[in-house]
Order: C-alpha cells, then structure tokens, then sequence
C-alpha cells in the first residue's frame, strides 16, 4: 500500500470522480482504500454507499489509486462504519495512515512555483538589459538607463526574495550549525550581487547585474527541482505497511456475544471472528473452523495454505474460504506485520546514509569557492584597487564558480537515464538508485512472481483427456483457487466450453464436491481430499509441481500437476548477467523441490528455500560483510526487508505495493530483460555524471582565473555559467539513444 495522500484534484478524465456536499458540519477526513474497484460503476456505487451514510458530507474516488477519500463529522459515524458499509456493498476496504508522501507532494510544488517566478523574471529582466546594452552605443539618455535598472530592480528582488528561499535558508541552517553546504556560496553571491546592482542602481552606474542574479536562481533551480522529484519517489516504506493491516475485528464475548471494535484494542487472548474474503487482525491460533490463508505477501509461496484448527495464522493475510475462530497470540505492534515494518525501517535507516557522488564532492567545493572569493577580494585590495571594483571582481568568482554545472552534473544524467529505462518499462524511484545498481556486484532473485511469472498453470495440458477435462472444469469454474483458475485457463485454450455446475459445494481447505443422487460424487482438490485418505500416489518427477486431483462419478481418479512457469527470458538474462561477471543467487520463500527445480532451470548454483523475510535479510548481511553489494530483486512483502537492506533493489510491476514503495527500479512485462537494461543504464550514468563533473571542473579551470584577474564581470559570469549548464545537460542528453552493452 502507498502512503495516506492528501485529497488530490479532480482529474479531467472520469478516473476520479467528486460526489456529496460540504453543507454538513465536517470535522475529520480518512482515506480508505478499495482494491476491489475496477470501473466507473464501482466509483458510483462506493460514493453512494457512504453519501447515505448519516454523517458523510463528501466522498471523492480515485479509480486509478483505488482511494476514496471522504470527510465526516465524528459525533454521527466512523471510519469502522464506513467501512462496514463497503464491505456490505462488496468493496472491503481500510483505512490508510499518515505518510511523508503529502510532504514531499508539497515540496515539490513549492519548488516549481518558485522556478516559474525565477524563469518569468529572468526573461522579463534578459529583456531590459539587452535594452541597455544595446543602448549604451547608441547614445541612451542616462534617465531610461537609470529607468531600465530601477524596473529591474522591481522584478528582480521581488523574485529573488522569494524564488531564492530555499538556497537562502539552507545556507543559514548550515551557517548555524557551524558548517559549509554548496548553498552558503549561491546565497552570498546573489545576495552580494543584487546589493551591489542596487548600489550602482542608486548611483546611476552603467553596469548592473540583476540579470546575473535571477538567471543563476533560475538555472540552480532547475537542478534542485529535477533532484527533489527524484527524492519524492523515495519517500519511506515502512509506515505504508500499516495499510496491510485490519482497522477492525469482530470480538467474540465469553457468553458468546460478538461486537466489532478496533484492531488496535485486541489484546492477546483475544477471540476473534474471521468471514470469509476478511483480512486477519492478529497474529494467532485458529481455535474453530476450516480454511484456506492467502499468504502469498507473507511467504513468497503463490498457493492459498489450508489451515484448520491449531494452524498458526498472521495479521495483514486474508482468509479466503470459510469462517475462522482465532485466539490471538499477538496484536497491534508485536504482529509479524509489525515486525517486517521495522525490519525495513532499519535497513531504509541503513542506507539512508550512503553518500551520493554530487554531496561527496559539495564537500570539497564550498570552502575551495570562498577561499577563492576572498582571496580576490583582497588581491585586489592589495594592489590599490578600491572596495568596488574589488567587490565586483570577488562577486564574479563566486558566479563564475556557482555549481550550476555541478549542481545539474547527476540531475541531469538522472534524467536521461529514466526517461530511457521508462520507454523501456522501467521506473526508476530512488535519487540515488542509479548510483548503487551501477555497484552492484552480486544479484538476489526471489522465485514466485519475479523468477517466475507467479501463475500456475497446467503441466502437460494438450495430453489431458478433453472428456475428463471437461468434466473436472465444471468443478472448477466456481472456485477462485489459483488451481481451479490455471485448469479453467487451460480448458479455454483447448476449446472446452466452460460451465459452471449446479450445487457444487466448496470445503475451504480442501476442494470441491459435486453430489449425485444417482451417480457417485465428484470431487476436484487435494489428493488426500479426493480419495478420502487413500492419496494417489505421485512421481517423484512432480517435486516441482503440485498436484490437483479429480474424481469422477464412478470414482475413477485423475491427477492434474501445476507448475509456476519461468518468465521466458529468465535462463537467458542468468547467463547474461553471469557471462557479465555478476554473482547471482536465488533466495525464496517457497517449497524446496519448486526452488531448486528453478534454479536447475535457470542455471543459478547457490539457492536457499523456505527462506523467511529475517532470513533474506540476514543472507543479505552475509554478503555485504563479505564486502559484496547486493542488488536485491523481489515482489513480495516478504522481500520488502531486503528490497530495502540491498545495496540496490528492483520490483516487478506485478509486486506487492509496499514492495514497489521500497525497490529502487520498478520493471513492467513478463520478462526479466529490463534488469539487464536497468544495470547497463546506471553503469552508463555513472561514467556520464564523472565525464560531466569533468566538464565542470574544466570549466572552472579557465574562467575563474580570469575572474580572478578582473577579466569576466558578473554579467559575462552569468552567462559562461549558463553555458557550461547547457554543456553538461547535452552531455546527459547523449544516454537515450547511446548503445550500451553489459560488463562489470
């Protein structure tokens, strides 16, 4: 699940739709989350069901995010009562949380507000100067000139008080704690270089610089937007879980009373009600009742795990067949849910400290830059210039030496190389995801859903008996089992026209069963189920599948085995990525005999089966204290703790949302190729963010000793600073269409 975002606008396209009032006395607001919606007509519907609700002045749906927002006033209903009434409609529902998403949102606003009034201004004050420029050879009178300077003034302080906030306050917070950041030199040359314009504004002088100081404003925040829209996609993953969880159980009483209250009020000991399709509020014990647990976010394992009395189930897993009585062992913070949510808050912690290539060398940069201003500042003096063309010469230095060039260096390379990985399917999320895929050295690939494609299908379907096929599929059309799904697939790709049969009675945990008052009955599930405790017997060459069986009327029993299919390309892209010089090793949740039949399959030598979310996290901390860097490739929220402890992470777009919160790169398609391609564009990158910090150095080499020596004065500053701008941003420009090839 992704964060709690703050009601977005109403998109123009029917995706989105805003239905009630804001004439009821309104005092909360909650966002509720309904995967189940698929079209318009369930937008309708959900707005319906809670407008009725007394209370609800306003639901808002979003189809795309399959949120519904909805203000309410407390004294009247809920948020479980709304709730309730979803799940009554057929939509369950819960409650999302609070997030950092709404913060970053804002700031990102914030930013490209103040990059229209930075690039408004600077072309409005371009426009003026040329005017006097050009005016300076053809006899302007000194009062326009004087005219010219005070309207740019007006345009430009304005502008650069407020587009130049966000340089100006971090340089202060850096001043105040005692430190250089790359924003103390930006901040003091324009503020040095709008106060000196006034000045000679005042005094009537020819020259001024205001264009100098918005158009460097401008041009730096560029660069700090593109570098703040790629940290937004970053926002942290562990509060998101909380999503998974139920916002409400049903208590059962001593005296056999139920009443729904809060998930957060259940306490170990607890007794707890469990319907059918209901997500399960607490880690615990079934006491009553028999089922089938969809866990697949938990295990990594694709198939529903029958449970039954004394089977041990977790909160945030969804009980699929009949109703469950559970005893909870564990609740609220102290849940497995829980314990994943700080596994990956103390990986993300973890990584939150690896330093990008641009912050190493702002390190350097700033103290170089003042030592450089000064130093200027004073040789002049010393040589019997006075404070003005003194002041100049040093306010050049530090335009000339403003690390726009820098400050785009990774930016605009980031850029590029996402816009080429996202026509290739590719998302990258993370500001400095590029830089760590492009170290990674060892790949981790979980099996269900990222090795393979997650969806069983039928072994050997063209050679079972259509007959009995058919037969087997009437059964089978009235289950939502991911067996009974793949046999249906399978019937429908042999022609077989699928029915459902009438009076079909579904045994949660074990199967189907069709009775006959004439013929025996028919049943179709577990072996054990079918045969009634004589299972057939199973070949040893089914240890990779699982095995489906069917009994007919005149008991005569067949089996049907399931396999979870590689993804087409997944042996090609292991010899790639080995023949590259790349480690690569399989971690799954998943049964021994599918794991190691998938790596056999795949040619991966070193594998791990039934491995828990610990687990991967602690192989993980095996390799990195081993001195690798592990891109770590999942789908599942039982790889969300090491999506997020890896060096790197990728998630297929079919992951698990919180999967997709924590991964680096998020890849679309059935194939794995989009890895190889990802790894390629981030070597690539990287090599183009050194060859363009080359090019800003260089830069720096020959104008700043002109600057030095009085040679450039702000405005030429201005504009060679602009220059290497573009330099470094048409260098970047060059990795969309640059033919890459892989290689350590």
């Amino acid at each position: 699940m992704t964060g709690n975002l703050r009601p977005l606008p109403t998109p123009p396209d029917e995706t989105a739709r805003e239905a009630g009032n804001d004439n009821t006395p309104l005092a909360e607001t909650t966002t509720l989350v309904a995967d189940t919606m698929y079209c318009g007509t369930c937008m309708i519907t959900i707005e319906d069901t809670l407008n009725a609700l007394p209370g609800v002045g306003r639901a808002r749906v979003n189809l795309t995010t399959k949120r519904v927002s909805a203000t309410y006033d407390p004294n009247r209903t809920n948020v479980e009562a709304m709730i309730a009434a979803l799940d009554g409609a057929g939509f369950p529902a819960a409650e999302l949380i609070e997030s950092r998403e709404a913060e970053a949102d804002a700031r990102d606003r914030d930013f490209l507000k103040r990059l229209g009034v930075a690039g408004f201004a600077a072309a409005n004050v371009m426009l003026l100067s040329v005017a006097v420029w050009s005016g300076i050879g053809n006899d302007m009178s000194q009062g326009i000139r004087s005219l010219f300077h005070w309207l740019s003034a007006l345009i430009a302080l304005p502008a650069i008080a407020y587009a130049g906030q966000p340089f100006f306050r971090s340089a202060r917070l850096a001043l105040k704690g005692g430190r250089l950041n790359m924003d103390v030199p930006i901040s003091l040359g324009v503020i040095l270089a709008s106060g000196m314009s006034v000045f000679q504004t005042i005094r009537g002088n020819d020259h001024v610089y205001f264009d100098a100081a918005i158009t460097l404003l401008f041009f730096l925040l560029i660069g700090r937007f593109l570098d703040q829209m790629m940290r937004t996609r970053a926002a942290g993953a562990a509060a998101n879980l909380l999503g998974l969880k139920a916002s409400s159980a049903v208590l059962l009483a001593d005296d056999g009373s139920s009443q729904r209250v809060s998930a957060r009020s259940l306490k170990p000991g607890s007794r707890v009600l469990i319907a059918a399709g209901e997500r399960i509020a607490a880690d615990g014990v079934v006491e009553d009742g028999t089922s089938e647990v969809e866990e697949s976010l938990i295990t990594g394992e694709s198939v529903p795990r029958p449970v039954t009395v004394g089977a041990a189930v977790y909160a945030g897993t969804v009980n699929g067949g009949g109703a469950l009585i559970v005893r909870a062992t564990a609740t609220d913070q102290n849940t497995l849910l829980a314990e994943i949510a700080r596994l990956i808050d103390a990986a993300e912690q973890g990584r939150g400290r690896y330093v990008r290539l641009a912050d190493r060398a702002a390190r350097i940069y700033a103290p170089a830059v003042h030592i450089l201003s000064g130093a200027t500042f004073l040789g002049w003096l010393a040589l019997g210039h006075g404070w003005e063309p003194s002041l100049t010469a040093a306010i050049a230095v530090l335009i000339i030496t403003c690390p726009c060039a820098l400050a785009l260096a990774v930016p605009a390379v980031q850029v590029a190389a996402t816009s080429r990985l996202m026509r290739r399917g590719v998302l990258v999320k993370a500001p400095d995801g590029l830089e760590r895929l492009s170290e990674a050295d060892t790949i981790v690939l979980d099996k269900t859903g990222t090795l393979s494609l997650g969806e069983p299908e039928l072994v050997d379907a063209e050679r079972a008996d259509r007959e009995t096929l058919a037969r087997a599929v009437r059964l089978a059309a009235v289950s939502r089992h991911p067996y009974s799904r793949a046999l249906v697939r399978a019937a429908e790709r042999r022609g077989i026209a699928v029915a459902p049969a009438e009076g079909v009675v579904e045994v949660p945990g074990s199967g189907l069963r069709l009775p006959h008052e004439v013929a025996g009955e028919e049943r179709l599930g577990a072996p054990g189920f079918v045969a009634e405790g004589g299972a057939p017997a199973i070949g040893a060459g089914d240890a990779a599948a699982s095995v489906l069986a069917y009994r007919a009327g005149d008991g005569q029993i067949t089996l049907y085995s399931f396999i979870d299919r590689l993804r087409p390309d997944a042996a090609e892209v292991v010899a790639r990525l080995k023949r590259a010089g790349y480690a690569v090793e399989l971690l799954s949740g998943d049964r021994q005999g599918p794991v190691a039949a998938a790596a056999g399959a795949t040619g991966i030598e070193t594998f791990r089966a039934e491995t828990s979310p610990a687990g991967k996290l602690a192989r993980l901390g095996e390799l990195a204290a081993a001195g690798h860097k592990p891109l770590m490739i999942g789908d599942g929220l039982n790889d969300a703790p090491a999506l997020a402890a890896g060096h790197a992470s990728m998630s297929p777009a079919g992951a698990a949302d919180i999967s997709q919160v924590t991964a680096d790169a998020i890849f679309q398609g059935q194939g794995l190729a989009p890895v190889v391609e990802t790894i390629a564009v981030a070597k690539a990158s990287q090599r183009m963010a050194i060859q363009n910090f080359a090019i800003a150095i260089a830069y720096n080499f020959v104008f700043v000793p002109l600057a030095m020596l009085g040679h450039v004065t702000p405005l030429i500053a201005a504009i060679a600073m602009s220059a290497s701008s573009i330099a470094v941003t048409a260098n970047a420009v060059r990795l969309k269409t640059k033919r890459l090839e892989l290689h350590r």
